[in-house]
């Protein structure tokens, strides 16, 4: 199935990727649970980040299945991808500065834009942050979202009133009690505070954000090869549903002629020697766990608990801001 791993095997950086292959195995390191993004049941894993090893171990090695997820707490996720005791973080870290330069990531690209959003009740007709003003908000005390919240309404000359708690669950707590108009956190957590709502459908998550917290998948530094193939699955899942490639209909979309698909699904350019990959590697991608569209949809979307909008995290052709490079 495999090719053999010559040139990038040449490299001292190439050895994610040769230890992957000598073992069979993807190891990928997840949160302990995350609903959406990495939730273990007694079906097995799931959510967005597990999708994403999964589509990555079917891309590297031809088999979905050939992941073995290691549950981390924030505080070792890090420590655990240098010491090597897992391969990939594919959706649990936030793409900043200090985690690449102080600790020494590398980070694929992004897999989802989240950031600092605010929830309301529809019966208070707010629509957007803008109307905001002169609202009490419910934020954790000494956080993020304390200092964003002030940024953005003090830069915007808006009046507001804090109403700070000490956890997450005593903030949702006086949300839910009336205790203030709007909560703030990060948007995929509050589609987690939506569904456990007595009446989740009373509530709204505005589509602007106050701060940027962009999620992608992490490797170490120094794996240049490695690096590489996380990063090119990934725009490979962003460019099936850019040219509506899906998992139901890739054998259809073989016989296209644009010469866009026909590089994605490698009927042409050899974009997997380049990798170190079989050419069907996304193909194998996309087929055992469809294109970025669907992974969104499933997990995080209508089809989720959560339903969340796709936002920012549409298709750049309809809005959003996920674009993948040319394959090319």
């Amino acid at each position: 199935m495999l090719l053999a791993f010559v040139a990038v095997a040449q490299s001292a950086t190439a050895g994610t990727l040769e230890s992957i292959y000598s073992r069979k195995q993807l190891v990928c390191g997840v949160d302990q649970s995350n609903p959406g993004f990495s939730v273990s049941s007694s079906k097995g894993w799931s959510g967005l980040g597990v999708d994403f090893c999964e589509a990555l171990a079917a891309a590297v090695l031809g088999d979905a299945k050939a992941v073995k997820f290691i549950a981390l707490a924030a505080n070792e996720r890090f420590s655990a991808l240098k010491a090597g005791t897992v391969d990939v973080l594919p959706a649990s870290a936030e793409w900043t500065l200090n985690h690449e330069a102080e600790f020494g990531m590398r980070f694929a690209g992004i897999i989802f834009f989240d950031g600092q959003g605010f929830m309301v009740r529809r019966g208070d007709a707010v629509a957007s942050i803008l109307e905001m003003s002169g609202s009490t908000i419910c934020v954790m005390a000494g956080t993020r979202g304390e200092t964003s919240v002030a940024d953005y309404f003090t830069t915007r000359k808006m009046k507001y009133q804090l109403v700070v708690g000490t956890s997450h669950q005593e903030i949702v707590k006086a949300y839910a009690n009336g205790g203030c108009a709007v909560i703030t956190g990060d948007i995929s957590q509050l589609a987690i505070d939506r569904g456990q709502m007595q009446k989740p459908n009373d509530h709204f998550i505005v589509p602007e954000l106050a701060a940027k917290q962009p999620i992608g998948p992490v490797v170490r530094q120094g794996d240049e090869a490695w690096f590489t193939v996380v990063r090119w699955v990934l725009m490979a899942l962003i460019a099936a549903e850019e040219q509506g490639v899906t998992r139901e209909n890739i054998d259809e979309m073989k016989k296209s002629t644009s010469h866009d698909i026909q590089r994605l699904l490698g009927i042409s350019g050899g974009l997997g020697q380049a990798l170190g990959l079989e050419n069907s590697w996304a193909v194998e991608a996309i087929r055992n766990k469809g294109n970025y569209g669907e992974l969104f949809e499933r997990n995080l979307g209508a089809a989720s608990g959560l339903k969340l909008e796709r936002g920012l995290n549409h298709n750049w052709t309809k809005g959003g801001l996920m674009y993948s490079a040319p394959l090319r």
